[in-house]
């Protein structure tokens, strides 16, 4: 069948990579792509929320099958688009409905989720500049460190942890009054802090049945030993060695089937993936987030270590038979370390050219922000290539990933060394 992917980062060419693998799949479109997707498949100049235009494509070129990798599609409601047009009826979706989307596009939603369904998660608050005096007041009943979270979309960096109390209440008016993210930040969720060790946990349901892919470790801050600002991901691990049986078990029973049950309960329509962030508080699991879709670097590391079909998969979802499907999975550990623009995440400059690409062995090299130029390679986003490397061990997997790291070049390249390393 034809496929088109909605995406332009390094989520988006690690599918293409999966999916090209498939006998099931006679021509991927990629929309828009970048350099990496454009090696084995065809980009197309289209906007993921024009949907009148991807809906168009889909028709003129016999698309069978839609997959959405970012978020900002699915909480527009791309789903919906194609299962109320009668015309697009027939397209298979991959990724969940606009309410379903919810999960990310709203955290004050997706709080209120977690509680009525009895899943493990931090307390919290929800403001507006009208109830601006409740949420100072709430700060003060706190205790540090404070976490602010901007209710909607903020391309990750909505998410603020202060350890002083005036500087909470400042930021807390900044995000509320001076519009700081924007309209993502017209409401606020306070949040009280848990202390442990981050883990993601990736579910993909048909919305009866679900499997659980590899679990992932990713590493947010821009510095070594995880210091200085937050960014989209410098890199991440899978399998994580601190995820024992008695905690996967946890994490199955009390977070990912109440998760999955409380979609079908509140009548949600979801065939597709479900980022779990969680937090290992002294050996119970909690979750700090939802994302309705595939992490990024995270999906980096899991597409890899899936052997079995990944269009077979897709198809199992789309027709609610995900319970007969057999999800294979390598034993193999990977490591993916991100090359970032000079600058990121603040300014950063982009089309630098790119060299080394062909002197990678042994590994990956995931695109995330390229773009092609008179057939060279150029940066054109902040995080711009992911170079993942797969081996028996952990320490073999980080070496052979930062062997090709050095490899690569373009100006003012930055990338963290540590990642891993603290896992050994």
């Amino acid at each position: 069948m034809n496929i088109l992917l909605l995406g332009s980062g390094g989520r988006e060419h690690a599918f293409a990579y999966k999916i090209t693998q498939s006998s099931l799949c006679s021509k991927l479109f990629v929309a828009p792509g970048n350099a990496g997707t454009a090696s084995c498949a065809e980009n197309v100049a289209i906007a993921p929320t024009d949907f009148p235009k991807i809906a168009s494509f889909c028709l003129e070129n016999d698309v069978k099958m839609l997959v959405v990798g970012p978020e900002d599609p699915l909480v527009k409601g791309v789903y919906d688009y194609f299962s109320e047009t009668d015309s697009l009826k027939h397209i298979a979706v991959i990724g969940p409905s606009q309410n379903g989307a919810q999960l990310e596009g709203s955290k004050e939603f997706a709080k209120k989720f977690l509680q009525k369904h009895h899943i493990p998660t931090a307390q919290y608050g929800s403001f507006t500049a009208e109830t601006i005096d409740n949420g100072l007041s709430f700060l003060e009943g706190m205790l540090p460190p404070y976490v602010l979270k901007a209710d909607g979309l903020a391309a990750g960096k909505g998410v603020v942890i202060l350890e002083n109390l005036d500087d909470a209440k400042a930021e807390l008016r900044s995000m509320l009054l001076d519009s700081k993210f924007g309209a993502a930040s017209a409401k606020v969720v306070i949040e009280e802090f848990l202390d442990g060790i981050e883990m993601s946990c990736f579910v993909v349901t048909d919305g009866k049945s679900f499997k659980i892919l590899p679990f992932a470790k990713d590493y947010k801050r821009i510095g070594v030993g995880d210091t200085g600002l937050n960014t989209g991901g410098m890199g991440a691990v899978s399998p994580v060695s601190f995820i024992d049986a008695e905690l996967e078990s946890k994490i199955v029973e009390r977070i990912v089937k109440p998760t999955v049950a409380g979609l079908n309960s509140d009548g949600i329509v979801y065939r597709g993936f479900v980022f779990i962030g969680l937090i290992n508080v002294g050996g119970n699991p909690f979750v700090i987030e939802y994302n309705v879709r595939m992490g990024d670097p995270e999906t980096e590391v899991v597409l890899p270590r899936i052997s079995s079909d990944l269009v077979e998969l897709f198809q199992a979802v789309s027709t609610q038979t995900l319970e007969n499907y057999e999800l294979q999975v390598d034993s193999r550990t990977a490591v993916t370390v991100m090359t970032v623009a000079g600058g990121y995440p603040e300014a950063y400059d982009k089309g630098f050219e790119i060299s080394g690409i062909d002197k990678i062995t042994e590994a990956l090299a995931f695109h995330a922000g390229t773009a092609l130029h008179d057939e060279k390679v150029l940066t054109n986003g902040g995080r711009v290539l992911a170079v993942t490397a797969l081996a028996d061990d952990l320490p073999e997997a980080i070496k052979k990933s930062y062997q090709n790291v050095e490899k690569l070049h373009f100006d003012k390249m930055y990338y963290r060394t540590d990642i891993g390393k603290d896992l050994l």
